[in-house]
C-alpha cells in the first residue's frame, strides 16, 4: 500500500457508489469505517463474502462501524451482483444490500490504496483487485490494514474481533494478547509504571512471573 501507513489520514477520495456519489470522510462522519475490496462482481468467492458481510451488518452497525466495498465494476453490474449476493444468503433477493459498493472500473483508487493483486488478471490481462481490509478511525487515520490474495476469502468474524480489540485500545490504555476475545483479560501497556497501573485498573492488575524476573505480563479484568 504505496505511501498510506497505520496513522496516517486516510485519502478523502471521491467516488460512485450504489448509493451514489461519495466523498469517504462524509460518508464516514464520525463514525469508524471499514473499507473492503473485492476482485470482480459475479465472482465465488466474493458472493461469499459480501453475503457474509451483509448477514453480520448490524453486528459492524452494533460497533458503530460504516461499511463500503469496492470492486471494478460499474455501479450497474454492483446493483445486479447485490441481488446474488443477499440471494446467497435466503436462496432469493431479500431487500437491498446493507452497504454500498464503490465502482472502481478504471482502477483510480485500487492503484492510488495499492489494491491491485499482480497475479491474479481478467481475461483482457488486466490485474483484478486484491481482498484488502482497511478500518478507519472516527480520526480518519488508517487503524488496520490486511490484505489477502483474491484466491483466499477473508474471515470476517477476526475482523470483528479486531475492531472491538481496537476500539477497547483506543479508550483504554491495554493491549489485547494472541486469541483475545470481548471479555477475556487484556495487557497493561508496557509504558505504564505499576503505580499508574493500580491507579488505572483499581479492580487489580496480576504480573506473571518470568525467569528474567521483568514484569511485563501484567493482565487486568475490564
Amino acid at each position: 500500500m504505496p505511501g498510506l501507513l497505520l496513522g496516517d489520514v486516510f485519502p478523502n477520495f471521491e467516488a460512485e457508489t450504489t448509493i451514489g456519489k461519495i466523498k469517504f470522510h462524509d460518508f464516514l462522519g464520525s463514525s469508524w469505517g471499514i473499507l473492503f475490496s473485492h476482485p470482480r462482481d459475479f465472482t465465488p468467492v466474493c458472493t461469499t463474502e459480501l453475503a457474509c458481510a451483509a448477514r453480520i451488518s448490524d453486528e459492524f452497525k452494533k460497533r458503530g462501524v460504516k461499511m463500503i466495498a469496492l470492486s471494478i465494476d460499474s455501479v450497474e453490474d454492483h446493483r445486479n451482483w447485490s441481488q446474488d449476493v443477499m440471494a446467497f444468503n435466503s436462496d432469493e433477493a431479500s431487500g437491498p444490500l446493507p452497504f454500498p459498493i464503490i465502482a472502481d472500473d478504471k482502477r483510480e483508487l485500487s492503484v492510488q490504496l495499492g489494491m491491485l493483486d499482480p497475479d491474479e488478471r481478467d481475461k483482457d490481462g488486466m490485474p483484478l483487485t486484491a481482498r484488502c481490509v482497511f478500518v478507519v478511525g472516527p480520526d480518519k487515520k488508517l487503524k488496520l490494514s490486511i490484505l489477502y490474495p483474491a484466491t483466499t476469502g477473508r474471515n470476517f468474524d477476526e475482523l470483528l474481533r479486531v475492531i472491538d480489540s481496537l476500539q477497547l485500545t483506543a479508550q483504554k490504555k491495554v493491549a489485547t494478547p494472541v486469541d483475545w476475545k470481548p471479555g477475556d483479560k487484556v495487557m497493561v501497556i508496557p509504558s505504564l509504571s505499576d503505580a499508574e497501573a493500580a491507579t488505572h485498573f483499581p479492580q487489580g492488575v496480576t504480573c506473571k512471573e518470568l525467569p528474567s524476573g521483568k514484569r511485563y505480563l501484567r493482565y487486568t479484568q475490564l
